[in-house]
Order: structure tokens, then sequence, then C-alpha cells
């Protein structure tokens, strides 16, 4: 009998720990998630005052959902015109990413030679340079080609994002059975063929998260591009946000510009991320596993 009271007491006991210790946890990441939501809800209630209630309450809601301080933002930031850039460098930036980095890495993981982990290890430890101990050098080499514009800027985010992304891919590629490459060249297909028809679909997964982690970079990237195209006619989202700051700045500090042309900025890139997060979390945990 007190061997059936002892065990029930362990058991419940148990039970009881095992709830505190989910209650904890699921409190801790409560609070983790309102801590970093806790900006975008500031941002997104000042969208919608004007100078005086924003300084006055910055915490309070806006008494009425007025749309016109976003859209004075939009013609401020030229938005369009300044979206357009931005995604078309994104892209293409990203793109040469992921095409060079996928076939590097799967280069690297079939050439099982010393010199191949080299060349992994220096991209391993590229990783570890910060910008703005080659920026300068680097934006005076690329001016000297006159590569001072959006071209090379394309390229410069081609070649900082190489390092992780390769990384990334490597450990993923050992995933890949080489016995479906070795029946690929039987059937007759060329290294190209074999690469983009047979490897590349395998590495959906990884080749989103390396799309996200790339594209919200260079989306949100503002020294390169001040640096390298600076205040020219076609400028960033970033650029403009800065350069609209700098003027409006002029007369104070312009909140009810500042906040709602953030907003209207930073919500492509989010709603990106809320369709693709599950790819980026699959992507990076099995890229590790497999690493």
């Amino acid at each position: 009998m007190d061997q059936h009271y002892s065990s029930h007491w362990m058991q419940h006991n148990y039970f009881v720990k095992k709830r505190i210790a989910v209650v904890f946890t699921y409190g801790a990441l409560i609070l983790i998630a309102l801590y970093t939501l806790a900006p975008l809800w500031f941002l997104l209630i000042n969208s919608f005052k004007g100078q005086a209630d924003i300084i006055n309450a910055p915490l309070g809601l806006p008494r009425e959902l007025n749309f016109s301080y976003i859209s004075r933002a939009v013609e401020e930031i030229h938005f369009f015109k300044a979206l357009a850039v931005t995604a078309g460098i994104t892209a293409l930036s990203v793109a040469l990413i992921v095409l060079i980095s996928s076939m590097a890495a799967w280069i690297l993981v079939r050439n099982k030679i010393r010199a191949s982990a080299l060349v992994f290890m220096v991209f391993v430890a590229a990783m570890l340079i910060p910008f703005q101990a080659i920026m300068y050098p680097l934006i005076q080499f690329f001016d000297g080609l006159g590569l001072k514009n959006q071209g090379g800027l394309i390229l410069m985010y081609g070649g900082f994002g190489l390092s992780m992304s390769v990384f990334l891919y490597h450990g993923f590629v050992k995933g890949v059975p080489l016995g479906i490459e070795e029946a690929a060249f039987i059937d007759g297909c060329n290294v190209f063929q074999m690469f983009f028809l047979i490897v590349m679909p395998l590495l959906k997964s990884i080749t989103v998260t390396v799309i996200v982690l790339n594209a919200m970079w260079i989306w949100n990237d503002y020294l390169l591009p001040f640096l390298v195209i600076g205040n020219s006619e076609a400028k960033t989202l970033v650029l403009e946000l800065y350069f609209a700051r700098i003027l409006a700045g002029q007369f104070g500090n312009p909140w009810q510009l500042i906040f709602p042309a953030v907003l209207v900025s930073i919500i492509p890139i989010v709603i990106v991320f809320l369709f693709l997060q599950k790819f980026i979390v699959k992507g990076i945990s099995e890229g590790a596993i497999k690493a």
C-alpha cells in the first residue's frame, strides 16, 4: 500500500513539474513575442497620427485611421519608383547568389580532394570579415572599372552573399544521394542537365532559405547603396527614406512622415517572409543537421 501511494505521489509530482515547465516555457515565448512585436505595433499606431499626437501620446491609439499620412509618405519617398529599383536589385543579386553558391557547393561536395576542403574553409572564413574593413578599397576598385552604379552594386551583393550561401548549400548537398546523379549520368545527362534538372529541385527548401535571408539583407541594406549609388535619380527605398528624412529634417523631426514611410517600406519584405517562413526554418535546420 505504501509503495502504491509512493508511486502515485511521484507520478503526480512528475506531471505537476511538467505542467509548470510547459507554462513557464509558453510564458517566456509570449514575452519574447511581445518584446519582438512591440516596435512594429509602435510603428503601426503612429503611422496614422499627426505630429502633435505622436509627440503628446506616442503609445496611444490613433483617434481615426487617417491614411493621408501614408499617402503623403508614398509621394515623398517616390515609393513605387524606389520599390521597382529595390526589387530589381534584390532579385538580380539573389539570383546571382543562388546560381553561383549552389553550383559551387555542389562541386565542392562531389570533388573530395584537399583543394575542395580548403576552398570551402575560405568561404567560411570570409563570413568573419566585416564589410567595413574592405569597403573603401572595394568601392575604389569598382569605380576604376566604371561599375559604381546599379550593375556594380548587384555584383557586390553577389560577392558578399556567397560565403554564407555556400555554407548553407554545402551541408544540404551532402544529403543528396550520389546514386541519383550516377543514374542520370548513365541516362545521358551532361553536367548542366544533371545539376539543373536533378540536383537543384532537391535543394528547394534550402534555396528558399537562401533567397529569403539574402533578400531581407539586401532589401534593408543602407551602407552599400549609399556608397555606390548615393543620391542618384534611381534610389533604393532605404536611401529614399534617408534623403527624405534629411530634407524634411530641416523643419524639425517630421515624425508624421518618418513612421508611415518606414511602414510602407517594410511591408513588402514582411509579406514575403510570412509566406516563406516555414521553408526558412526547415532549410536552416536540415542544413545544420546535414553539415
